[in-house]
């Protein structure tokens, strides 16, 4: 009888730690190697054709739902290689590139940087917004640029002059505000700076509505801006 009650505790307190341990164990690495499901894609707070007429609803859905879902599916698949990079942030990735493996080195830099810069990119805009900017932001975009003109103009010229495909940022570099452009899908991510906003000029995000007018697709992306949110983001 003794030994039948020392075997029942023994079976409860390995069946307690299988359950303790569990969530922590091979089951997630398990899983997330397997399905590669750490990424998702985000879900848009507005729907497709909100920002009409100024980005319209079909390049919208493109956009959306095949090019960015593509960086996702590709990121999950390059990472499910290697299930120890599972939980990491994707800022983390994007800020720690060398410290990859080499053969996924390459797809988490042009897939990751593609989640996280759409992913801003969706965040960034609104229906029924555009404007200018308030409270602090505001007054250091005056303080750096000039004015808020002579910002939109740099910020233009910078979009502008992305030879192919690439995007615009405003960044804080220190104390100051700058506008830089990136090649593809890198991100100041990688570069250790966080960025404020971003404007996408790869031909996908404007060519069916504006062809090869891409200053048109700049000067209509104003009206679509959503400063609150950018203001968050430089707090």
């Amino acid at each position: 009888m003794e030994k039948l009650k020392n075997k029942k505790l023994i079976f409860l307190i390995f069946g307690a730690l299988i359950l303790v341990l569990l969530p922590f164990g091979f089951t997630k690495a398990e899983s997330s190697a397997e399905t590669g499901e750490v990424f998702k894609l985000p879900e848009l707070s507005y729907s497709y054709d909100a920002l009409e007429p100024y980005i319209d609803a079909q390049t919208m859905t493109i956009h959306h739902q095949k090019h960015h879902a593509a960086y996702v599916d590709n990121l999950n698949k390059a990472l499910s290689k290697y299930p120890q990079f599972t939980g990491k942030s994707l800022e983390y990735l994007l800020s720690n590139l060398d410290s990859l493996p080499s053969d996924i080195k390459e797809a988490v830099r042009n897939n990751g940087g593609g989640h996280y810069n759409h992913s801003l990119f969706w965040s960034i805009m609104g229906k029924d917004k555009g404007g200018e900017p308030n409270g602090k932001l505001k007054a250091d975009i005056i303080k750096n640029f000039g004015s808020f003109e002579n910002f939109k103009k740099d910020f233009k010229a910078a979009a502008l002059g992305q030879f192919g495909s690439g995007w615009a940022w405003l960044i804080k570099d220190k104390d100051k505000l700058k506008i830089i452009s990136t090649p593809n899908q890198d991100s100041p991510m990688m570069i250790g700076i966080t960025p404020i906003m971003g404007l996408d000029v790869w031909e996908h995000a404007y060519y069916l509505k504006y062809q090869n007018k891409r200053g048109d697709y700049i000067d209509n992306w104003w009206n679509v801006i959503n400063w609150d949110e950018i203001e968050k983001r430089y707090k």
